[in-house]
């Protein structure tokens, strides 16, 4: 396959586009037979009320934000106005009623003018969001967050396998980097003691944050540390370890994305009911 010159010198931004294409590849192998969708492109997932077409119209309404906030700062901000004086969730789904191959298309062009628009922007600009601001590189890692957490719902949902990544690398990151702000967000006093994190990736290399020989401790797959600060996972259903108050006090509410403390997820609840 001949290289995209727009991401020679762009790993991220190529990361971002092979977990889009990922999706993609699955979606359509599961959901559509030929160019027209299935059954299974409504299959409830664990998000209530959400089908596997609600969660690629989601993804389709925020790749096309994102695009927007990197291109025309001023139309986002005025964009992100409405959106939080109306019905976010419904207005971010509203998509999913549209023919399934309309609404793919829909998806594609939105992530490949995300992709293009991030990698024209200055790499030092920081970028409007629902949250705070955003540098370029945190919000790219950002997307594709979501992409591989909603994905991870459709894998769920279809009840297929979806093998592991080095791309789960920056979920991990990300993930990490959110610590303040989980403590924050659920109103928890500010906590700078070290934590040693020590995952295992895919490929079985050693991935870590923090300084080595910290009293407080997590590791584990960075499989089951992306489900659980990405909170697909309840607690009680991924393998970490966890020692020291002040990690305990932050696994119990990490959330690797912006805005509000989530609800977390039920011990089991990923399991769709009736599968």
């Amino acid at each position: 396959m001949t290289p995209d010159p727009l991401l020679a010198n762009l790993p991220l931004l190529a990361d971002l586009k092979s977990e889009h294409q990922e999706l993609d590849r699955l979606v359509v192998s599961e959901c559509f037979d030929g160019e027209r969708a299935n059954d299974r492109w409504r299959t409830p997932t664990a998000s209530e009320g959400w089908t596997v077409a609600h969660q690629i119209s989601h993804l389709a309404f925020f790749d096309r934000r994102a695009a927007l906030s990197a291109t025309d700062p001023e139309s986002f901000a005025e964009d992100r106005r409405r959106l939080f004086e109306s019905a976010p969730l419904d207005l971010s789904i509203a998509d999913a009623e549209l023919d399934g191959a309309d609404l793919v298309v829909e998806w594609r062009r939105g992530r490949e003018n995300l992709v293009g628009a991030l990698a024209a922007v200055d790499p030092g600009r920081r970028l409007d969001w629902y949250g705070p601001p955003m540098g370029v590189r945190s919000f790219a890692t950002a997307r594709l967050m979501e992409t591989w957490a909603h994905g991870q719902d459709v894998v769920d949902a279809l009840g297929v396998e979806r093998q592991p990544t080095a791309r789960l690398r920056h979920v991990a990151h990300i993930g990490v980097s959110a610590r303040a702000f989980n403590l924050r967000s659920n109103q928890l006093a500010d906590d700078d003691a070290p934590i040693r994190v020590e995952l295992i990736g895919p490929d079985g290399d050693l991935w870590t944050w923090g300084p080595e020989g910290a009293s407080d401790s997590v590791g584990g797959t960075a499989l089951d540390f992306c489900l659980l600060v990405t909170q697909r996972r309840h607690r009680t259903e991924v393998d970490l370890r966890v020692e020291g108050g002040s990690a305990r006090t932050w696994i119990g509410v990490a959330q690797a994305f912006a805005g509000p403390p989530g609800a977390g997820r039920e011990p089991g609840e990923w399991r769709v009911r009736g599968r």
